[in-house]
């Protein structure tokens, strides 16, 4: 398999099992709907086709990883990588004992919670909460209704560049709010997480949680979840919304009227429209109350120049 007619000459095994396209438009793949193509697009029928495909890219060619496509901006011009996709891929949710399950990168968020409710396992609603894959989580710290990923992983399997597939333990990685630091140039295929045993109705408690997410959220309109972390002590969307920006829009971007951290594609925006209505969001909450508001949402991609176009 040759990707000779795009940006990056690669041949790859005929061994593999898994779906592999080229110059595959991201925008069917990302939440917001928008995106350019990217030069590979690998779905891996299994952690060892993983590790073949891995073994199989020359050292230059970038690795990008995609599980829901939340959280996400990819620019109009793609991504010039081989891109992992990891949901419907690595699908493995199984009980270990009494309190640990293993889950694998490719698992929503919202499956893992449900399930952890049947088991009785706790505190893991908040799980429900998050719109992503427990890969995407991992890799940032992600958190929703007060809990946090990486407060119930006990180990991790990752896997490197060259396809060797090792576990490592949390102390080996920085943790804090929102971010994660490990090893450079491996991933996260999945975890053993820890929780308690639970009486408690987890089948009731993410229904309420998630009817409190609708009340408050424009669930069901495409955008990226919440577009910036909040600052110390106080709330992006707060920010947002005293700085008069509820509700602007360029093009067919607009922050929500429903709540400020979330920026809506109302139809045909580009990633251009989303990243310009982004960086203005920031630079007019700068100026008003001098704070700093940094992106949750990870921006990656060529953008579209004049000369593209033309």
């Amino acid at each position: 398999m040759n990707a000779h007619a795009l940006h990056m000459p690669i041949s790859l095994p005929p061994s593999l099992q898994g779906r592999v396209l080229f110059d595959e438009p991201l925008a069917k793949h990302t939440s917001w709907r928008v995106g350019g193509p990217a030069d590979v697009f690998f779905t891996p029928a299994n952690k060892q086709d993983l590790a073949i495909f891995m073994r199989a890219l020359p050292t230059d060619v970038p690795i990008f990883w995609l599980g829901l496509g939340s959280n996400l901006l990819v620019r109009d011009g793609g991504l010039r990588a081989a891109v992992v996709e990891t949901h419907g891929a690595l699908n493995e949710l199984q009980r270990l004992s009494d309190t640990e399950i293993w889950c694998d990168a490719g698992v929503t968020c919202a499956k893992l919670a449900k399930q952890c409710a049947k088991w009785n396992l706790g505190p893991a609603e908040f799980f429900a909460g998050i719109p992503g894959t427990l890969g995407g989580a991992l890799a940032m710290n992600a958190g929703a209704f007060g809990g946090e990923t990486w407060r119930h992983v006990a180990e991790v399997e990752t896997i490197n560049r060259h396809g060797d597939i090792q576990r490592r333990l949390p102390n080996e990685y920085e943790v804090s709010y929102r971010h994660v630091q490990g090893h450079a140039n491996e991933w996260f295929l999945g975890a053993r997480l820890s929780f308690i045993t639970t009486d408690a109705d987890g089948q009731a408690e993410i229904r309420a949680l998630l009817a409190r997410r609708k009340e408050s959220q424009p669930i069901g309109e495409p955008s990226c979840g919440s577009v910036f972390t909040n600052p110390p002590g106080d709330y992006a969307a707060r920010l947002i919304e005293s700085a008069g920006m509820k509700g602007f829009r360029i093009g067919d971007a607009r922050v929500s009227t429903k709540h400020a951290n979330f920026i809506i594609n109302e139809g045909d925006a580009s990633a251009a429209d989303l990243e310009d209505l982004i960086q203005l969001v920031k630079a007019t909450v700068r100026q008003k109350f001098n704070i700093e508001l940094v992106p949750e949402v990870r921006i990656v991609g060529e953008a579209v120049t004049t000369k593209d176009v033309a």
